[in-house]
């Protein structure tokens, strides 16, 4: 559902941009493919920033095509994601999140800051609180 397909493209200078369908935002860069895949969880990240500063739903990933590399977020990642559509679903503000669960304001902003890591226990609160639970699975790795 969150595990965003991207694509690689050499440039006239040296190094690979990233590029993603689904966030048209993302934009990265590595010196090589390699490095460009390691810092493709980063710049996805960054750009789920940009939808919370926006106030907007987080799209889903589509299928790959052909040639596209898929990138398999951190679980915290996408337990973040579900809250995150969860509250702009309902309307709701961080200070909506901060009085539904007693929190200061700086902790209900760390459990949609993609940037920060939060506590998996405290997203599992969170989201129950708003009828939701997190489900983790095990499946074969992506090669």
């Amino acid at each position: 559902m969150f595990d965003y397909a991207i694509r690689l493209e050499a440039d006239d200078a040296p190094g690979v941009a990233v590029f993603c369908r689904d966030l048209p935002e993302l934009n990265s860069y590595g010196d090589d493919e390699a490095h460009a895949l390691r810092e493709a969880v980063d710049a996805i990240e960054t750009t789920l920033s940009l939808y919370v500063d926006q106030r907007r739903a987080i799209p889903v990933s589509s299928p790959p095509q052909p040639g596209e590399h898929v990138i398999v977020l951190p679980t915290v990642t996408v337990a973040k994601i579900h809250l995150w559509n969860e509250m702009v679903a309902r309307g709701m503000r961080k200070a909506d999140l901060c009085r539904l669960l007693d929190l200061k304001p700086v902790t209900a902003n760390r459990l949609v800051d993609f940037l920060h890591t939060s506590k998996i226990e405290q997203l599992e609160k969170a989201l129950a609180a708003l009828g939701k639970r997190l489900s983790v699975g095990i499946e074969p790795a992506l090669n």
